[in-house]
């Protein structure tokens, strides 16, 4: 059987870099990453500051000051407040921002303005991550990251056909700056994406993720997201655990997945509420949980880097299980009541949360060294984020990147793998896909309702 020789193939790419004009496409895609770079790098200092300050002033005063409880209702009040406005101004700013991007460079979704969505975004998560919600940064970093390509296309008054282009790579810009991943970035553009590969765009990907890690680099210093004080890379015999941690993953994954989707669904059918009062729940249940169960609260609970040590593990399988329901259902709630905040860091949260309920039991039992419940970690990490996206190499380049572990890359993507397999198997949805399908569905619907009312 013949195969067509590969060669016609480039220079075909190569003569459509060409005729796009090869250094403009690169000073684009560079000036797309340094951009977005720079927004995110100031949206992650301004974030850090905020939450080491929240947590020195906890520690100082929230034991036994009624007055400090009224200022932090005071404060929480206010953030809710600031964050149903800007969603009121703005609806695109909800949620995540993934699968918005994904339909616009799809076409499916009509293109944003770019410049209202990129300051509301920022300041909107900038509120939930502030008050404690269970929410990540790298969805939101995506989407202002995609705002920054549109933008510069604007600038260069691009053509509408390569729209999509400024999407990818701003998209690829903001993952980077996120995490400080860059091959990440190149894997979600591609895996998730599911962007079409061609030299043209995968130079500009490229260019872009280089551009905002160099941004990180000159005006920032953030270091890895998980400086892990330890760290032990897996042997051979450890090979057969990541396979366990990947089917693990796979079932709590789609658990997930199911809840997360459901509960976000159930609050669509709750139309009788009033659309603040759902903005301004999962804020007034930070509160709550402050006061009884304050492990759960985002930014100074329970993070993974805690997750590493022995002494935490010590409390048992029972505390940690209860921690990881408890992060599950607040991450739902969180999500489906419609604020800007992403999934990705409360959901590789649960999967490192999995990985010390597994390292626990193993290590009571001697079968398993402290400075090994890192490498559980992270495989956690990774079999998790692989089950519920349905992006393996992503994920596992994600957490790699993270914790700069190279050598341990087979293992997690062992179980990145094994964890995306057992999902699909058992017919789980990808969670994007999921919110893809609600958010055009909601569109249909509003459309219909816009007819007969114009009928009328």
């Amino acid at each position: 059987m013949n195969h067509p020789h590969p060669l016609p193939f480039l220079l075909r790419e190569a003569q459509q870099l060409q005729r796009l004009g090869a250094w403009r496409l690169c000073g684009q895609a560079l000036l797309t990453g340094l951009i977005a770079g720079g927004i995110i790098g100031l949206f992650r200092r301004l974030y850090d500051t905020f939450r080491l300050y929240a947590s020195f002033w906890l520690q100082l005063y929230v034991a036994d000051s009624p007055w400090a409880w009224a200022c932090i209702l005071g404060g929480l009040a206010l953030l809710a407040a600031l964050a149903h406005l800007l969603l009121r101004q703005e609806p695109l700013i909800s949620g995540s921002g993934i699968p918005q991007v994904e339909l616009m460079a799809a076409g499916l979704l009509p293109p944003m303005r770019w410049g209202r969505v990129l300051w509301r975004k920022f300041v909107a998560t900038l509120a939930a991550l502030s008050a404690g919600l269970s929410v990540g940064r790298e969805g939101p970093c995506i989407q202002m990251g995609a705002c920054v390509g549109a933008g510069v296309g604007r600038l260069w008054h691009s053509p509408e056909e390569q729209y999509s282009r400024f999407l990818v790579g701003g998209s690829v810009a903001g993952l980077t700056a996120a995490f400080g991943a860059p091959v990440a970035g190149m894997f979600f553009a591609f895996e998730e994406m599911r962007s079409p590969l061609g030299l043209p765009l995968l130079v500009f990907a490229a260019l872009s993720a280089v551009g905002a890690w160099a941004a990180l680099f000159l005006f920032f210093d953030f270091g890895p997201v998980f400086p892990f004080a330890v760290w032990k890379d897996a042997a051979l015999p450890q090979y057969g655990l990541a396979l366990g941690m990947g089917l693990l993953c796979g079932l709590t994954g789609l658990f997930y997945n199911a809840v997360l989707i459901r509960l976000t669904l159930w609050q669509d059918s709750l139309t009788w509420l009033p659309p603040w009062l759902r903005s301004a729940f999962p804020f007034g249940l930070s509160a709550l949980l402050l006061a009884v169960a304050p492990r759960l609260v985002g930014g100074v609970g329970v993070e993974t880097l805690d997750l590493a040590s022995p002494v935490l593990l010590g409390n048992g399988l029972g505390f940690l299980l209860l921690l990881l329901l408890g992060k599950i259902a607040y991450s739902g709630l969180s999500f489906a009541s419609g604020v800007a905040g992403g999934l990705l860091m409360p959901m590789l949260l649960a999967g490192s949360l999995l990985g010390a309920c597994v390292a626990s039991p193993l290590l009571e039992q001697g079968w398993l060294h402290a400075d090994e419940i890192p490498l559980l970690l992270v495989l956690g990490m990774g079999g998790m984020f692989a089950a519920t996206v349905r992006a393996p190499l992503t994920g596992a380049a994600l957490v790699v990147e993270m914790a700069r572990c190279p050598f341990s890359a087979p293992a997690v993507l062992l179980t990145a793998f094994t964890a995306s397999l057992v999902a699909s198997r058992l017919g789980g949805e990808p969670v994007y896909d999921g919110l893809k399908r609600r958010i055009l569905r909601r569109r249909a619907l509003q459309a219909e309702a816009a007819s007969v009312e114009s009928v009328k």
